[in-house]
């Protein structure tokens, strides 16, 4: 059904007359009765009495009549919400953090994200980075802060690129050492997030690379916690250096690990061809200004 048409058949009604409605719709005469024949005609009933001096409804007429004001109505209120939410007046931004360094590289974001679009609905999700994943392939979140992968599902917009912090007791043998790699690192026991965080794939990987697969002796997702392990001399952590700079303590060493493929590349993934809706498009665009590649 021709929605132009019901409109003229409402206008012809309300303001009794072709005459009259087709100055309100900014028509022709002609165009507003052919509209209205159209509809009779679609609907293979006659709408209008039109042998009266003041056009009337029919019985056929009354019943669509008040169909017809209801549907306009309906798509009044559609067209206005619409309007609403791509004009970011209202809507939902669901996104996806990891729980380690989410306030650093993005409490300012949130902050500038409220400030443009106060009436945005934000439902934060806190996770790893493989949890993370798996939430937007369901569609239960639209955006995840994640490390680069090679995922071919995801679009992803790089955030921030550093290279790992090696984080060693200060009594360490290496905490006067340059160029630390994996292969010095070898007989360390290693200090990682807890399951579910992509860094320690990273790490892992890397020291696979070398031959070698490294002896864990904690797991923890409290950055905190991970630096007084290191302090016990329980092992070696590694750390973003945006993190690393947030905990020093007197009894740590931080070093820079000088080995390939184990920058910390964080970024912003979403699903390829999926339309997202305007709030997580804003995200997406006000993150542009916060990117910061290093290394």
């Amino acid at each position: 059904m021709n929605i132009k048409n019901v409109k003229a058949f409402v206008a012809v009604v309300r303001h009794k007359g072709f005459t009259q409605a087709a100055a309100a719709l900014f028509l022709t005469q002609s165009a507003v009765s052919k509209a209205v024949k159209s509809l009779e005609d679609e609907l293979d009933v006659t709408l209008l009495n039109r042998k009266t001096a003041e056009i009337s409804l029919t019985f056929a007429g009354e019943i669509v009549y008040k169909r017809a004001t209801t549907v306009l109505l309906e798509l009044e209120s559609l067209a206005a919400e619409i309007n609403e939410f791509k004009g970011m007046i209202r809507g939902v931004l669901r996104i996806g953090l990891p729980p380690v360094a989410s306030g650093a590289l993005f409490a300012a974001m949130f902050t500038a994200y409220r400030s443009q679009y106060p009436e945005i609905e934000i439902e934060l999700i806190e996770h790893g980075g493989s949890i993370l994943k798996d939430l937007l392939r369901k569609g239960e979140i639209e955006i995840a802060a994640v490390l680069r992968s090679d995922d071919q599902e995801f679009d992803f917009m790089e955030i921030r690129r550093e290279p790992l912090r090696v984080i060693l007791n200060k009594e360490d043998p290496l905490a006067n050492a340059d160029n630390i790699d994996f292969n010095l690192l070898k007989g360390h026991p290693f200090i990682l997030f807890e399951k579910g965080f992509t860094l320690n794939s990273v790490i892992i990987d890397a020291c696979e690379r070398r031959g070698f697969h490294p002896k864990i002796s904690a797991r923890s997702a409290q950055v905190d916690f991970i630096i007084d392990l290191v302090t016990a001399r329980l092992g070696v952590a590694f750390l973003p250096n945006v993190i690393a700079q947030q905990h020093a303590h007197k009894n740590i060493v931080v070093k820079t690990l000088h080995e390939a493929q184990t920058d910390w590349n964080i970024g912003l993934a979403w699903r390829k061809e999926t339309a997202l809706s305007p709030a997580a498009r804003a995200w997406l665009e006000l993150a542009k200004g916060y990117q910061q590649l290093e290394g």
